[in-house]
């Protein structure tokens, strides 16, 4: 504390000797301090990349993670996703199935979902395409209307039946299908939104 008062008395001795044999200097004004201009980082988004996923996973955030699923739709689904896995059928060349269910509210069941998401692998590419255009006939035999759509670099179909609009396509031994149930999602928003889930859904996490 005395060191602080010995140095203050110095200056104020300097000040008024300096005053007594000097004419007074007008001091310009020294410029505005400069603000230092903070530019946030940024990040890269990764664009989803699709592949065959030969490995299906036994997990629904390994397919559509939760928020990218809120992100995508604009909304909060009720519930969590819940996962059937469905079993091989070597009659049709099938060697694994998963349906994923999101948006279930609460004391509902499987039916009552607002959005279904199902990968399945085959036995080779053929038997994948295959198997993906005999759906298709098979809806459009039904009545349903049936465009062929962008999904991310490859292509899908984009099939509005009644009460439920599903996206499918195949990708060297998968396929993948997303059903809008219940015509949840409005005809206006569907390829907006479904080929961004399809797209998500043949994504492998990193």
């Amino acid at each position: 504390m005395r060191g602080n008062m010995f140095v203050v008395a110095l200056g104020a001795v300097a000040l008024t000797v300096c005053a007594a044999c000097s004419p007074s200097v007008p001091q310009t004004q020294a410029p505005p301090p400069q603000i230092p201009k903070i530019t946030p980082p940024t990040t890269p988004s990764r664009i989803p990349v699709m592949v065959d996923r030969p490995a299906l996973p036994d997990d629904c955030e390994l397919v559509v993670p939760v928020e990218v699923m809120n992100a995508t739709l604009g909304q909060e689904l009720p519930g969590e996703p819940r996962i059937i896995i469905g079993i091989k059928e070597p009659g049709i060349g099938r060697t694994g199935k998963i349906d994923c269910y999101y948006g279930i509210p609460e004391k509902k069941n499987l039916p009552d979902a607002k959005i279904v998401i199902g990968l399945s692998t085959y036995t080779d590419e053929l038997t994948a395409r295959t198997r993906v255009t005999e759906s298709v006939d098979a809806e459009r035999a039904d009545g349903a209307k049936v465009t062929e759509v962008d999904v991310g670099k490859q292509k899908g179909t984009l099939i509005e039946g009644k009460d439920e609009q599903l996206l499918i396509g195949s990708l060297g031994k998968s396929t993948f299908v997303v059903r809008n149930r219940n015509n949840f999602i409005p005809q206006a928003k569907l390829l907006a939104i479904l080929p961004v889930l399809a797209q998500q859904s043949m994504t492998p996490p990193v």
